[in-house]
């Protein structure tokens, strides 16, 4: 079945990585085409993304994130904007290059224009003002991007909280990543979507220290975006403490991933008062954190009874170590990366994909952080939660 509606987003070398990743993932999930394109770039090149994260210091750090994947042709995207939806553009230094770039200030005048959503987060609002359509424009952005805004005519609206998108007509805007799951959802609204089902559902992600970093947050703002009450979970720490992240991507022609630090995934329940009650779907996601969870009885009785009593449970890479631990991949089809492969089949798996995602009943499995559109899809369907336009 054809995509109900084609989006756009803009990308660049250093554009932060979550703000890249997440929408890609989510709207693909949920049936909408995103074509990534960037100036200078071709289909089948790669954007290298930054994290952004405060570890302790007055401003932000930047690390390096993953290599981000240009799908479509920019010059060839730019020709007709009328073939989109919506335009995304990430927050990230690349921004600053962008403003200076013609073709890509005249591609935003052009959605403003048609009155298409924008997407504007962090510091991509520099654009718009570049583009000269902010003015009268109440919009949200990086507190430094505040003189930007208000120089340009816009109407500078505070991040509090740091989840707040200010939709203002077409024009979305936000600090950054931390308001995904509110961008989604008012971005679906403006592109004329109708969410059922998402309303009372409600999610689990278990995450401890160097969860994979796009493998806990993507299902986490991906299901919020979508109504669900997400929340997340870690056996040793309290809530509104956070896991470190970390990022697993092979460079080219390396047949094993790096590691590197990522953002911080913020717990958001005490370990003490979640059950399995409480939630119709556990996630699991991998990185190395699932090496300590499978040391705590609870974490594995907990994904066992989330089995025994009929729910969605879902694992992913690493993650499948603790569906092993809890006997829940016996007769079962799942995807499994190389990493745990052998695991899987010693858990007694009926057939192991190598790549990809797998739903079999209710168990999802996915190989590994590229596959998480599809299991993003799987979980949104077996949740019953549907997305119509």
């Amino acid at each position: 079945m054809a995509p109900y509606k084609k989006v756009l987003m803009l990308c660049g070398d250093y554009m932060e990585d979550y703000e890249a990743a997440v929408p890609l993932h989510a709207l693909a999930a949920l049936g909408v085409a995103v074509d990534c394109a960037a100036p200078g770039k071709r289909p089948g090149d790669a954007c290298l993304t930054a994290v952004h994260e405060f570890l302790g210091f007055e401003l932000y750090t930047e690390l390096p994130g993953h290599r981000f994947a240009v799908t479509s042709d920019f010059a060839a995207a730019a020709a007709d904007p009328s073939r989109y939806d919506a335009l995304i553009v990430p927050g990230g230094r690349f921004v600053e290059q962008l403003s200076t770039d013609d073709a890509a200030v005249r591609l935003v005048a052009a959605f403003a224009a048609l009155r298409r959503p924008v997407v504007l987060t962090c510091h991509s609002q520099l654009l718009l003002a570049a583009a000269g359509a902010i003015g009268g424009v109440r919009c949200t952005a990086f507190f430094s991007m505040k003189p930007v805004v208000e120089l340009a005519g816009g109407k500078w609206v505070d991040p509090d909280p740091f989840s707040l998108c200010v939709a203002d007509g077409h024009v979305l805007t936000a600090i950054g990543w931390p308001a995904h799951a509110e961008i989604i959802r008012e971005l679906l609204a403006g592109m004329g979507a109708r969410v059922h089902g998402g309303r009372g559902q409600a999610i689990l992600i278990l995450s401890a220290d160097y969860v994979d970093d796009y493998e806990a947050n993507v299902p986490f703002r991906a299901l919020a975006g979508v109504g669900c009450r997400v929340e997340a979970a870690c056996p040793t720490k309290r809530k509104g403490e956070s896991c470190v992240t970390a990022i697993y991507d092979a460079p080219a022609g390396s047949a094993v991933s790096e590691e590197r630090r990522g953002h911080n995934f913020v717990v958001t329940a005490d370990w003490a008062d979640v059950s399995a009650d409480d939630y119709d779907c556990v996630v699991v996601p991998g990185g190395r954190s699932p090496e300590l969870l499978v040391t705590h009885e609870k974490a594995v009785a907990l994904v066992r009874e989330f089995a025994d009593k009929g729910k969605v449970v879902a694992g992913i890479d690493q993650g499948h170590l603790l569906l092993a631990a809890a006997g829940l991949l016996k007769g079962k089809k799942c995807a499994s990366g190389v990493p745990m492969r052998v695991i899987s089949r010693l858990a007694g798996a009926e057939a192991v994909e190598p790549e990809g995602a797998v739903a079999d009943g209710k168990l999802v499995t996915a190989a590994s952080w590229p596959d998480l559109t599809q299991f993003v899809a799987h979980l949104v369907d077996l949740l019953g939660i549907t997305v119509s336009f």
